[in-house]
C-alpha cells in the first residue's frame, strides 16, 4: 500500500510540476537543510523595481548532531506579472532557492514547534517549544549565532510562564494589543502582555514591573519533554489570566481581530470554545462537538469577525458563524482533503478567501461564497472538485505543516512540508503566488491587459 501510495503522490506531483508556468505568477523552490515545522513572514526591508526584500522566519528541527535553531532569512519576493513561465517552471528539486538567504541563527532552547510574529513590532516573535514556556525574541538585537554541537541556547528575550505542562503548539499574537496567547497539555488556555517589556527586550538591564502581570523576576525556565535538560535564562512574566474550559490538550488559539478581550480555542476534546476575558475565565460559548475528531487549527476573519475556521483530525474544515455557535453547527462543512488537516488560514486579501493545509501535502485555497456557484471550479479545471475550493497548491509531497498569506504581498504564499525521504534533505520550503486570471474576474484583467497595448505597440514600431 505504501508503494501505490508513493506513486500516486509521485504522478500527482509530477502533473503538478508541468503545469506550473500555466497556474503561477511566481514560484520559488527552496530545499531546507533540516526540517522546519514553521514559517512566517516578517517585516519589509525594501521595494525596487521588480522585487522587494522581506524577512521570513522559519526554524530547522535537527536530530541532536547540531542545535535546533530558529533561523531570519532574507527573502527576495518577485512582483507580479515579472517572473517568465519558463523560469519559475526550471527549479532542482533538491537546490536552495536563490531568492532565500539565510541572514541571521538562533540557536533556540529544544525544537521549535511554532513562531508568531507581533503584529505591532513584526521583528518581535514567540517561539513554542517543547516545555511549558512561551519564548519571546527581538529576532534585530538577538546576536547571530554558529549552529555547532555544543554551543550555548541563546538567551531569550523574556519568557511567559503559567502553564503547568508543555504547551507545544498553540500560540497566537493578539492584532490590537501586545498580548499573547497559549494552549498546552495542562487544557488551559493563557494570556500574557508583554507591554512594558518591548522597549527594553535583549538589554543586559534589569527586567521591570509589567502592569497587569502577576509578577516579573529572573528565572531559569523549566525545560519539558524534549530531551533537552539545559534551562533557559532570562526576564520572565506571569500570566494575565488563565482560562479552564477544555478537556484534553488545547491545540491551537486566535485573537478576534478587533478586541484584546475575545479569543477562541480548539483542542483535543473536539470542542471550539468563545473566550471573553471580561466575563471571567470560564467559557463564553463552548461548542461540544465541533468536530468529530481532534481539532488541530482555529482561525478568526479579520474581515468579517463573525466568522471562524476550524480545521480537523476528520480530514474537513468547518466554517462558523460566532452568532449562531449555540446550534453547535457550522455554516459550511469542507471536503477537501484526504487525511488530518493542520493548518487554516483566511486570506488577508479577500474577506472570504482562506486556505488549508493537510498532511495528504496538499494546500488547498478556497472561496466559501464560490459555494453553490457554476463557476466554482473555474480556475482548479476539475468538474469533481468541492464546493468552494478554486485552486490546489500540488507542490509538496509529504505533510504541510504550516503556511502563511504575505499581508505585504498580495496573495503571496510561503508553505513549508516535511517531505524529506522525497528531497534528500530536510523538507521544502515553497514561495508562490498563483497567477491572477485564476482570482480575478477575467474583463477585469483584460482590462488592464488593454493599458500596456499602446507601449507594446510602441516597442514592435520600433
Amino acid at each position: 500500500m505504501k508503494g501505490e501510495k508513493g506513486r500516486s503522490v509521485e504522478e500527482k506531483y509530477t502533473q503538478w510540476k508541468s503545469l506550473v508556468p500555466v497556474l503561477y505568477d511566481w514560484l520559488a523552490n527552496h530545499n531546507l537543510v533540516w526540517p522546519s515545522l514553521s514559517c512566517r513572514w516578517g517585516p519589509q526591508l525594501e521595494q525596487a523595481t521588480y522585487k522587494t526584500r522581506q524577512r521570513l522566519y522559519l526554524s530547522e528541527q535537527t536530530d541532536g548532531s547540531v542545535p535546533n535553531t530558529l533561523v531570519i532569512a532574507n527573502c527576495e519576493v518577485v512582483k507580479p506579472r515579472v517572473a517568465a513561465a519558463e523560469h519559475i517552471s526550471q527549479f532542482n528539486e533538491e537546490a536552495r532557492s536563490p531568492f532565500v538567504k539565510k541572514y541571521k541563527t538562533i540557536i533556540h532552547p529544544g525544537e521549535v514547534n511554532r513562531i508568531r510574529e507581533l503584529p505591532q513590532n513584526s521583528k518581535i516573535v514567540a517561539t513554542h517549544t517543547d516545555s511549558p514556556d512561551v519564548l519571546i525574541w527581538d529576532v534585530e538585537v538577538q546576536p547571530n549565532r554558529h549552529a555547532v554541537l555544543g554551543a550555548a541556547d541563546s538567551r531569550p528575550d523574556l519568557i511567559l510562564t503559567g502553564h503547568q505542562e508543555n504547551a507545544e503548539f498553540a500560540l497566537a499574537m493578539c492584532p490590537t494589543e501586545p498580548f499573547v496567547l497559549s494552549g498546552g497539555k495542562d487544557k488551559l488556555v493563557v494570556l500574557w502582555s508583554i507591554h512594558d517589556h518591548i522597549s527594553t527586550l535583549a538589554k543586559e538591564q534589569g527586567p521591570t514591573k509589567s502592569p497587569g502581570s502577576t509578577s516579573t523576576s529572573t528565572k531559569h525556565a523549566s525545560k519539558g519533554g524534549g530531551g533537552n535538560d539545559n534551562h533557559v535564562e532570562g526576564p520572565s512574566v506571569e500570566a494575565r489570566g488563565i482560562y479552564q474550559g477544555h478537556e484534553d490538550t488545547v491545540e491551537d488559539v486566535q485573537f478576534c481581530p478587533s478586541s484584546a478581550q475575545e479569543f477562541c480555542s480548539v483542542g483535543d476534546d473536539s470542542c471550539l470554545i468563545l473566550w471573553d476575558a471580561r466575563a471571567g475565565s470560564t467559557p463564553a460559548i463552548k461548542v461540544e462537538k465541533a468536530h468529530n475528531a481532534d481539532i488541530h487549527c482555529v482561525d478568526w476573519n479579520r474581515h468579517d469577525i463573525n466568522l471562524i475556521l476550524t480545521g480537523s483530525a476528520d480530514n474537513t474544515i468547518h466554517m462558523f458563524d460566532r452568532r449562531n455557535l449555540s446550534s453547535g453547527s457550522p455554516v459550511h462543512k469542507l471536503v477537501g482533503h484526504s487525511a488530518a488537516v493542520l493548518c487554516v488560514q483566511w486570506s488577508p486579501d479577500k474577506s472570504s478567501v482562506f486556505g488549508s493545509s493537510a498532511e495528504d501535502g496538499i494546500l488547498n485555497i478556497w472561496d466559501h461564497e464560490k459555494i453553490g456557484k457554476r463557476q466554482d471550479t473555474a480556475g482548479l479545471k476539475a468538474p469533481n472538485a468541492p464546493p468552494g475550493l478554486f485552486f490546489q497548491h500540488a507542490g509538496h509531497r509529504d505533510k504541510v505543516v504550516d503556511f502563511h498569506w504575505n499581508t505585504s504581498d498580495p496573495w503571496t504564499i510561503v508553505s513549508v512540508s516535511d517531505d524529506c525521504e522525497s528531497t534528500n534533505g530536510g523538507g521544502t520550503l515553497q514561495i508562490w503566488r498563483m497567477i491572477d486570471l485564476i482570482y480575478r474576474p477575467v474583463d477585469e484583467v483584460l482590462a488592464e491587459l488593454d493599458k500596456f497595448k499602446p507601449h507594446i505597440l510602441g516597442c514592435e514600431k520600433n
